[in-house]
């Protein structure tokens, strides 16, 4: 064994040190954080950085700057989970035992799900911006293209923000706008559900700007396939079970997305299901049958839509359970399935949506129409947002 903590967090995301820091602040002192990374990234930044609106050093801080005083970071990777030791094992070799523990160790990108999918983002004319190192490159492709046909794509199934999908389209367009452009380059957004997003009011605010700008919105629909040397994109109507082949200039793509597979092999899971994701009660956030045991985030079994939003509302639930479930006492915080998506639908402006699990609207400000195009909305998501991450979320403090 080579260590043991109070509690051990697998994940230095933005749950695992912002959780981290908010149990130190709730008097827990023995606390692990596992995380083999060096940087720590600001993910929704990424967006802005494949739509030209943001730098690459405004999204990335060391990992030691960000590990709150006092916790032990671990700079190893976890492979797997011992529930009846209690104990995580490593990369290394190493095992950490624990009293609790807490997953957040995200999603883990499934590019060869899709046949020459990882080949064309990494070719001359792909790119994702879900890639860090991938996301300069997307918006050094959209800016210098003058015509041509452009593909913006977004899987089915559980993923980081997926309205994170159609933010760089949005300013790229309103780019070529300003560049005098857009009416020589055919924009295609697939996306496989049957709306734009899915709440009526977002939906008919995208459908605005989606008309506006001339994208072809292409519904129920997924990329199942690439030909990154003929730049040819096989998009799948998951309704008519019909396929197009859509010749590209650029494609910009979001991977299919799971829980790691590692996860997966361990008895964390819903028994029966193979998707991976920690079974924990979707409101308290404890596991159903491992009280020593709880998630959130990106590979929790909640029902939310997974975001930023979501996840800083869960991370003050769970870590007063948490605290409370060490003094012997009953969980008492409830999460209520609140998320949150920031479309950056022009240069300047954003529509915000606010939501539950259900997809029905939950505003922070009660009456306050926030799914309406807005240039506060963007200073919001744009210049506050990411002040407040860095200096008040991940020291635990919002």
């Amino acid at each position: 064994m080579s260590h043991h903590h109070d509690v051990v967090i697998i994940g230095g995301g933005n749950a695992g040190v912002s959780l981290a820091a908010r149990l130190g602040r709730y008097g827990v002192k023995n606390i692990g954080l596992i995380e083999p990374k060096d940087h720590h990234l600001y993910q929704p930044l990424f967006s802005h950085i494949a739509g030209g609106r943001a730098q690459v050093k405004e999204a990335v801080r060391s990992q030691s700057s960000v590990t709150p005083k006092g916790v032990d970071w671990i700079k190893d990777r976890a492979m797997g989970v011992d529930t009846k030791a209690n104990t995580v094992l490593l990369e290394s070799g190493a095992a950490v035992g624990y009293e609790h523990l807490v997953l957040c160790p995200g999603l883990q990108y499934r590019w060869d799900d899709v046949p020459g999918l990882a080949e064309a983002v990494n070719s001359p004319y792909g790119a994702s911006h879900y890639e860090f190192e991938l996301a300069s490159k997307s918006w050094s492709l959209l800016s210098s293209l003058r015509s041509g046909t452009v593909v913006f794509t977004m899987p089915s199934g559980p993923i980081k923000c997926g309205g994170a999908s159609q933010k760089p389209m949005y300013l790229a367009c309103d780019y070529w706008r300003e560049q005098g452009v857009l009416d020589k380059i055919r924009v295609v957004m697939v996306q496989p559900y049957p709306t734009v997003f899915g709440i009526p009011d977002v939906d008919r605010e995208l459908e605005r700007k989606i008309a506006e700008y001339g994208i072809e919105l292409r519904t129920n629909s997924e990329l199942v396939a690439v030909d990154a040397a003929g730049r040819m994109a096989s998009i799948r109507n998951n309704v008519t079970n019909t396929t197009e082949e859509l010749g590209y200039d650029v494609l910009n793509a979001v991977p299919p997305q799971s829980a790691p597979d590692w996860l997966k092999a361990t008895d964390l899971p819903a028994p029966g299901q193979g998707d991976g994701f920690v079974d924990v009660d979707t409101e308290t956030l404890r596991h159903k049958r491992y009280p020593n045991v709880w998630s959130l985030g990106d590979a929790a079994a909640t029902t939310n839509s997974k975001s930023g939003g979501a996840l800083r509302k869960q991370t003050k639930v769970l870590a007063k359970n948490l605290v409370a479930a060490r003094k012997g006492l009953a969980p008492t915080m409830k999460y209520n399935g609140y998320s949150v998506c920031p479309f950056t639908v022009s240069r300047h402006t954003v529509v915000f949506a606010e939501f539950d699990h259900n997809y029905e609207p939950k505003p922070t400000i009660p009456k306050v129409p926030t799914w309406k195009e807005s240039r506060f909305s963007w200073w919001v998501d744009r210049s506050m947002f990411p002040q407040v991450y860095w200096h008040l979320i991940l020291k635990g403090r919002a």
